[in-house]
């Protein structure tokens, strides 16, 4: 409904968002990379599927006798899987999100610690989308994307700065300026609705989910103790 553009939301502690255009320079590149003809099998190596993921109990190194390419350790994937996607509007909606709301989260939490946020919602998505679709077909279908991790820095940016005001394009093509508590809280709920929804697609709804909930959680450890919630004390 809403596609983010800019947000008016100047950072206070760090200089520049290092950490969160690299993370955006690394999925393009890997993106491009993978677009050049390389075997799906390969990028599938790097993908999370749950039926390997538990056959291995998470952390007992690569599963045996699968289609992969590379034996990727499926502990790894939970990791790699957030570099991959699936086409050019998968990745540019991810980096998007991203772009707009991550270097606010960034400037709340610092550099270092903005990394293992972003990782750990990353895999905790992964590891709720596993659990939820484990016993059935979809356990054997692989999971790549951002999306988990880009949910849980939208949810992050949805506790600290509900307030601030987001340029958007409504239906694609209508520019208007609305409140992130409008933009992200519409986003989060249609995720929660498409999961009570049967669904038949490649949308990993679950990961959506799970990191949501990490990101809300997460970052009330990680914000530094200066930064207020709600955007309290906000003119």
């Amino acid at each position: 409904m809403f596609i983010p553009v800019h947000d008016d939301n100047p950072l206070k502690s760090i200089p520049f968002q290092y950490v969160t255009l690299t993370i955006i320079a690394i999925n393009v590149g890997v993106f491009v990379f993978t677009a050049m003809g390389i075997d799906p099998s390969v990028v599938s190596s790097f993908a999370v599927r749950p039926e390997e993921l538990f056959f291995v109990d998470v952390v007992g190194g690569s599963a045996p006798a699968t289609n992969d390419l590379i034996a990727v350790p499926e502990a790894f994937t939970l990791v790699s899987y957030m570099f991959f996607h699936g086409d050019i509007w998968h990745l540019v909606g991810n980096m998007l999100f991203l772009w707009v709301f991550g270097d606010n989260v960034e400037d709340a939490v610092g550099h270092i610690k903005f990394l293992i946020f972003y990782f750990a919602c990353g895999i905790f998505a992964a590891l709720v989308h596993a659990y939820a679709v484990a016993g059935t077909p979809m356990a054997g279908v692989p999971l790549i994307g951002a999306s988990g991790a880009v949910a849980g820095v939208i949810a992050a940016y949805l506790m600290l700065h509900p307030r601030v005001r987001v340029w958007v394009l409504a239906f694609k093509v209508i520019p208007m300026q609305i409140s992130a508590a409008i933009v992200l809280g519409l986003w989060a709920v249609t995720q929660l609705v498409m999961v009570i929804i049967p669904q038949v697609g490649p949308v990993a709804w679950w990961a959506h989910i799970g990191g949501l909930v990490a990101g809300a959680v997460l970052i009330l450890f990680f914000k530094r103790p200066d930064v207020p919630l709600f955007d309290r004390g906000l003119a």
